[in-house]
């Protein structure tokens, strides 16, 4: 038999449960209408001559445009080819720069030398470097690979150090009374501790990934989407940089939902 409190208590519980579904539908629903509206004043302005198509193209010379990519078929090698070079170096920055933190964790005499040389390196301009990879590993997919991974390894990094560093103390000082290793420091409490960070900087890399891999094959490839936005550009074709632009959008958002999943798996 419930009680009158355990009643009220699970239809309290039931209501709030519906208002977040209520919430979340109303989101959903307000992004979705966001959405449209912008394709359709955009498409409007486009018709009625309020901004000329030329310039800013329009969702139905994307759609035109997207069907005759698709049904020649070689749009797939080129969001292929675009995929891979972005999976590789967002993994490989990932994977480096959360190897470099945990080491200049570990030593910190190793971080008081390396963090100015990572303020510096955060700060340039990574498309400066772009003429010096193609000399060092050519032009094509290792250039777009290298500046990718440029692009994520140092902000991947300063992020994971910064939460490795702020970990709480006191609870270290207990682990070190109880006469834990620093291994066992780091496994049983800096890295857990570090998930929420860890997960914000794979958000981050999606994004600066995708940076990476169009600013690689804007300047030295001749496949994947930063080519056809390149190619769209130097052909005046503004239908087929639009039109990259939004499957780069797909693909982007694509990464990030599969972020999103990691998150709501691990981040508990």
């Amino acid at each position: 038999m419930k009680t009158k409190q355990q009643v009220k208590f699970s239809q309290t519980h039931k209501k709030y449960v519906k208002s977040l579904k209520k919430e979340k539908t109303l989101v959903i629903f307000l992004q979705i209408l966001l959405l449209f509206l912008f394709l359709g004043l955009w498409e409007l302005f486009a018709y009625t001559g309020v901004i000329d198509p030329f310039f800013f193209s329009s969702p139905s010379k994307i759609a035109v445009t997207l069907v005759d990519l698709f049904s020649g078929g070689e749009i797939w090698m080129h969001m292929g080819i675009s995929l891979l070079e972005t999976i590789l170096g967002f993994l490989i920055a990932t994977l480096l720069g959360g190897l470099i933190a945990i080491l200049l964790w570990w030593s910190e005499r190793a971080r008081k030398v390396a963090q100015p040389y990572l303020i510096v390196l955060n700060s340039l301009p990574k498309i400066a470097l772009g003429p010096i990879i193609i000399f060092w590993v050519g032009s094509g997919f290792s250039a777009t690979i290298v500046m990718c991974v440029l692009i994520c390894i140092v902000i991947t990094t300063i992020s994971l150090l910064n939460a490795f560093t702020s970990c709480d103390q006191d609870k270290i000082l207990l682990m070190q009374s109880m006469h834990a290793s620093k291994f066992q420091i780091l496994r049983k409490l800096i890295l857990p501790s570090a998930i929420p960070d860890f997960i914000s900087v794979l958000k981050i890399n999606v994004g600066m990934s995708w940076v990476g891999t169009v600013m690689g094959e804007y300047l030295s490839s001749t496949a994947g989407l930063g080519y056809l936005i390149n190619l769209g550009k130097s052909m005046l074709n503004l239908d087929l940089v639009m039109t990259s632009i939004f499957l780069l959008c797909i693909l982007a958002g694509g990464m990030y939902a599969l972020v999103n999943l990691f998150e709501k798996r691990y981040a508990k």
